[in-house]
């Protein structure tokens, strides 16, 4: 393959594996906590973060996670408390985060960097050796996570007065959670773009709850199809000149409308089979 002889296409295949494995691994305890659009508010956190980065002329990425870490953070302990609702709390993130990044970034000398899409859409030429390094890493301590407490992380997401009346201590397993969420959308931003993180983190889920028949097999599948959709992704945008990002997306979201198409055409086959007499 032609694209493997290019060293900056080395790395983004490296990286969009790496997303593939992490995304689903942390989508699937956010789809069962019906919070399906964190991500997209850790996005958009997250983007202050970057605009913290360029303007201090420090690691965009480390800046990120340090503000998707927070607003994880507190987004988890405001819903604890139940002083407002998880949805009300995510606005918050979605509008601030945004807002002030906007407003940093328009402060950058020079005026708006021109890498910015890149950390919004994703850009397959824009990750360096340190970059990937940097998201090897972290994307071993979200699988570690994640597939280590896997079973302690479905209870807390499955029934939370369940886990508490079990004795799992839910908030900070449920702090872990969130920072896991917000690792991953920083580990992701370079290749799928932090507002379009989320879309990988929960499609493939969602595609594999179509055709599991467990929770582990919901998990295996699903990480299957974000490891392809990213691949798949990236290799188009390479040849199609696309923005890597939505590529990898459209794909996943093909990959549902394929499967949900199948499965409804089945359903519906059954249904018209008649039972015996």
């Amino acid at each position: 393959m032609g694209l493997l002889h290019y060293t900056f296409m080395q790395r983004a295949l490296v990286a969009s594996v790496l997303i593939g494995l992490s995304a689903p691994s942390v989508g699937v305890y956010l789809v069962q906590r019906r919070l399906s659009l964190i991500g997209d508010g850790l996005g958009h956190v997250a983007l202050a973060g970057v605009a913290v980065g360029i303007l201090t002329s420090s690691s965009p990425v480390w800046a990120a996670l340090v503000f998707a870490v927070g607003g994880a953070v507190a987004i988890e302990l405001i819903r604890a408390r139940g002083r407002t609702s998880g949805d009300v709390a995510l606005a918050v993130l979605f509008y601030g985060g945004i807002a002030g990044g906007v407003v940093l970034i328009s402060q950058a000398p020079g005026g708006t960097p021109s890498n910015l899409n890149a950390y919004l859409f994703g850009a397959i030429t824009t990750t360096t050796r340190s970059d990937l390094v940097a998201f090897a890493v972290l994307s071993a301590i979200v699988l570690l996570v994640t597939h280590g407490l896997g079973r302690y992380l479905f209870a807390v997401s499955n029934d939370e007065e369940y886990a508490t009346a079990s004795g799992l201590p839910v908030l900070p397993l449920n702090l872990l959670l969130a920072i896991m969420t917000a690792v991953t959308v920083v580990v992701s931003m370079r290749v799928v773009g932090l507002l379009l993180i989320s879309a990988l983190m929960i499609v493939p889920i969602a595609t594999a709850q179509l055709i599991a028949g467990s929770f582990r097999a919901t998990v295996a599948i699903g990480t299957v199809i974000g490891v392809v959709a990213s691949v798949a992704g990236v290799t188009t945008s390479y040849y199609q000149d696309t923005p890597s990002g939505g590529t990898i997306v459209l794909f996943a979201i093909g990959f549902f409308v394929i499967v949900a198409a199948v499965t409804g055409l089945r359903e519906r086959r059954r249904e018209r089979v008649p039972g015996p007499v």
